[in-house]
C-alpha cells in the first residue's frame, strides 16, 4: 500500500488526501490548527449560538469543481443552500442590480444593455463545461470540449475588467463588472481581471452561488469524514517545521505557500531551486469584519433580502479607484465591500442560546499587504449608504485585520486569501514554469496550496492535480 503525507488540512490539502485514500493509499495528515478546514472553517465569533464562517462563504466552485462534485460528500453530511438570487450589486441611494439564475431575466432588468449582456454571458454559459474543465481541470479533451467557446473565452478573460465595462453604457451594468472582477483583488485595468468576472458571472447562472448549510466548516468536515471512511487520518495541532519530522513516506503533498516550503525544506533545495519558492509574489490582504444583528439588514432596495452576496463599493469607477488605492498602498475611504448574509437562508447559522430573528453577517474590504488598519467602520459605511439603519442592528461583532488573518491562517501571507498575485502570469507560473507545477524539484514532494494552479477558490483542483501527479510518479519513477 503505497503511502502519503499531506501538510495542512485546507481544502485543497483534504481534496489531496481523499484522492489518494480513495485510491488505496495509507494517508496521514497534518494539520497545524485545532480544527480542519483552512480557508473552510466555521466558529462561533460574535457570541455563543452565532456561527460565523471564518473566510470562504459562497462557493460556486464548490458546486461547479470537477475535483469536488466528482467526490460523494452528501453521503458525508454536506448539503449545498442556493439563495435565490446569487448575488448583486447594490450601487448607494437605494439603487442595485440583482444578477439572477437566469440570463435572460438579469438582461432584462439592465435596460439599453440587456443586449450587450446576454450577447456576452449566455454563449459562455452554454459552453460552461468545456471552459472549466480548461481552466480548472487543464485537460480539454478536443472530443467534448468545443475549441471555439473555449478559445472565445479566452481572448475575453485575457482582457482588462475597464475593457469589458466598456462594452455597457449604464452604471448597473458596469457595476456588475466590477463587483465580479474585484474578487481578483487586483486593480482592475490589469489584464485577466475581465476572466475572473466572467467566470464568477457565468457559475451565477448556471450552478448559482451556494453556501453550505450549518458554515463552510461542513464543506471541511465532509473531506475529512471520506478520507477516514478509507482510513485516513488527521492529526491536528501538528506544526511541521522540517520535512524530516514527516517521517517515510512515498509522497509528501503540502497545503501550503511556496516561503513555508522554503522554510521547512531544510537544505534539500539548491540557491537556484529556492529563487521561485522566495520570489513568489503575494497579492493584497482583507480585512474581515462578522456582525450579529437584532433582524436582517434593513436594505433600501428590498429585492436583496433574496440575495446571497451583495457587493458594494459604488459604480465601477469608484470600485476602480478604490481597488487601485490598495493596489499602491493605501487604505480606501471608500473600499469595495464583499457581504454574504447566509442565515436568511440558513437558519441554523443562528442557534440557541440566541434569540429568533438574529442574523449573522460576514464581510470584507482589499486593504495593503500586512495591514493592521481596523477597516470595520469604513466598511459599516459602505452597507449604511445601501441599508439606512443598518449600523443600528448591529448587537455584536468582531473585526479580523489583514495581519489577524495570517495569524489564523499562515497560508494568508499578508492576509492575502487567494495564495498569490492572481494575475495572468500569476496562474500560469505558480510557483514554478512547469506542465506540473505542483512537482517540486525534491524527489516526491508535491505542492498542493492555491500557490499552484489552477489558483484560489474552494474547488480542491490544486490538491486533486497534485494527487495525480504523484500517483502517476509512483506509478512511473521515470516521469
Amino acid at each position: 500500500m503505497p503511502t502519503a503525507a499531506v501538510i495542512g488540512s485546507g481544502p485543497n490539502g483534504l481534496v489531496a488526501a481523499a484522492t489518494l485514500a480513495r485510491a488505496g493509499w495509507q494517508v496521514t495528515v497534518f494539520e497545524a490548527a485545532a480544527s480542519a478546514g483552512g480557508g473552510t472553517r466555521s466558529a462561533e465569533l460574535t457570541e455563543p449560538g452565532a456561527v460565523h464562517d471564518i473566510c470562504s462563504a459562497a462557493h460556486p466552485l464548490g458546486v461547479a469543481s470537477p475535483a469536488l462534485r466528482t467526490l460523494p460528500l452528501e453521503e458525508h453530511g454536506l448539503e449545498w443552500i442556493q439563495p435565490p438570487v446569487p448575488f448583486a450589486h447594490a450601487l448607494g441611494a437605494g439603487e442595485a442590480v440583482l444578477a439572477e439564475r437566469s440570463v435572460e431575466r438579469t438582461a432584462d432588468a439592465l435596460g439599453r444593455d440587456a443586449g450587450a449582456y446576454r450577447s456576452l454571458m449566455a454563449p459562455l454559459v452554454a459552453q460552461l463545461p468545456a471552459v472549466l474543465d480548461t481552466v480548472l481541470a487543464r485537460s480539454a479533451r478536443p472530443a467534448a470540449a468545443s475549441p471555439v467557446a473555449v478559445g472565445r473565452f479566452g481572448v475575453l478573460a485575457a482582457r482588462s475588467a475597464q475593457s469589458l465595462a466598456g462594452q455597457f453604457c449604464s452604471d448597473p451594468a458596469r457595476a456588475l463588472v466590477a463587483g465580479l472582477a474585484a474578487h481578483s483583488v487586483l486593480p482592475l485595468h490589469r489584464r485577466g481581471t475581465a476572466g475572473v468576472a466572467l467566470l464568477l458571472g457565468a457559475l451565477a447562472h448556471s450552478v448559482g452561488w451556494p453556501v453550505a448549510a450549518g458554515g463552510s466548516q461542513a464543506i471541511a468536515d465532509a473531506l475529512v469524514a471520506l478520507l477516514r471512511s478509507h482510513g485516513g487520518t488527521v492529526g491536528l495541532d501538528h506544526t511541521v517545521e522540517d520535512l524530516a519530522e514527516v517521517g517515510d513516506f512515498d509522497a509528501v503533498l503540502a497545503d501550503i505557500t511556496p516561503s513555508a516550503l522554503d522554510r521547512i525544506a531544510g537544505g534539500l533545495l539548491s540557491a537556484r531551486q529556492r529563487r521561485p519558492l522566495l520570489r513568489f509574489p503575494h497579492g493584497p490582504g482583507v480585512c474581515k469584519v462578522d456582525w450579529l444583528l437584532d433582524g436582517p439588514i434593513p436594505w433600501s432596495d428590498q429585492r436583496l433580502a433574496s440575495v446571497g452576496t451583495v457587493h458594494l463599493g459604488g459604480t465601477f469607477e469608484q470600485i476602480a479607484f478604490a481597488e487601485q488605492q490598495v493596489a499602491s498602498g493605501v487604505h480606501p475611504n471608500w473600499p469595495y465591500v464583499l457581504l454574504a448574509q447566509q442565515s436568511l437562508f440558513d437558519p441554523s447559522r443562528v442557534r440557541a442560546p440566541q434569540p429568533d430573528g438574529r442574523q449573522v453577517v460576514w464581510a470584507y474590504c482589499h486593504v495593503p499587504s500586512g495591514s493592521d488598519e481596523d477597516m470595520s467602520s469604513r466598511i459599516a459605511a459602505v452597507v449604511e449608504d445601501s441599508a439606512p439603519g443598518f449600523t443600528s442592528r448591529i448587537v455584536a461583532s468582531t473585526v479580523h485585520t489583514a495581519v489577524d488573518m495570517q495569524r489564523h491562517n499562515a497560508n494568508y501571507t499578508g492576509g492575502d486569501i487567494t495564495g498569490g498575485v492572481a494575475d495572468l502570469r500569476g496562474l500560469l507560473v505558480r510557483p514554478y514554469a512547469s506542465a506540473k507545477p505542483w512537482r517540486t524539484p525534491i524527489p516526491g514532494v508535491y505542492l498542493c496550496s492555491a500557490s499552484t494552479p489552477p489558483g484560489a477558490g474552494v474547488h480542491g483542483m490544486c490538491g486533486l492535480h497534485a494527487a495525480r501527479t504523484a500517483m502517476a510518479d509512483l506509478a512511473d519513477p521515470a516521469r
